[in-house]
């Protein structure tokens, strides 16, 4: 997989080669949606609690008598169907939790970023810092390389200055290679990486951190 190379004005340096179990495979688009749903629901906090009918203020007291008066039959007014009773069936705190295999999880994001390269809105730039840990630094940056909607800017190891510079912008948002997410690659519409962070992303999920599919053991071992 060639990847093209951009300095901080926006020309072409460039290309470098890349490895194509990270960025050039087919993205399994179900192992996708999969791990991108199990992250939103782990960002759940399960704590909405509402009162049931045992749990409101009142009296237990049955209302009025069973039989006589040709009225309905009541009993508590903590029941649902009064005002201030319980809520029937209503939340309780719980997890939302949901677990995924460690080899669906680097799958999902080895799809995430070949969808990038694949779709050109993966950009590699070289000297992509902001030493000085000003906006304007990495604004001028991205501005010169047309990113105008929502940009993920992955460095190669955490570089507190560009954290600190992109995160006065808008829909933008700096993390190091080792703290990439599915939610964060799909949302975004520009990935821009250094160099660095290209060869982070192989160390992580490529080589040997590459699961061989069933059936194919014997072939890789040959």
């Amino acid at each position: 997989m060639k990847l093209t190379v951009f300095d901080t004005a926006g020309k072409e340096l460039r290309q470098i080669d890349a490895a194509d179990e990270v960025f050039g495979l087919e993205p399994n688009r179900s192992v996708l949606h999969q791990a991108y749903v199990a992250q939103m629901a782990n960002r759940r906090a399960g704590n909405a609690h509402t009162k049931s009918r045992g749990e409101v203020h009142g009296s237990s007291v049955k209302i009025r008598k069973q039989k006589g008066l040709g009225r309905s039959r009541q009993g508590t007014i903590r029941a649902s169907h009064h005002v201030g009773g319980g809520v029937a069936h209503g939340p309780k705190p719980h997890s939302f939790a949901k677990d995924l295999p460690r080899a669906m999880k680097r799958l999902a994001l080895r799809s995430a970023l070949s969808s990038h390269a694949g779709n050109g809105s993966l950009m590699v730039v070289e000297g992509l810092n902001a030493p000085d840990g000003k906006t304007r630094t990495i604004q001028n940056v991205l501005d010169a390389l047309g990113v105008q909607r929502r940009a993920l800017v992955v460095s190669g190891a955490h570089v507190p200055e560009l954290t600190r510079a992109a995160r006065n912008i808008d829909e933008v948002k700096a993390l190091p290679a080792q703290n990439l997410n599915v939610v964060d690659l799909i949302n975004a519409h520009k990935l821009v990486m250094s160099e660095d962070a290209v060869r982070a992303c192989e160390a992580l999920w490529g080589g040997v951190n590459v699961k061989v599919q069933r059936g194919r053991a014997k072939e890789a071992a040959v």
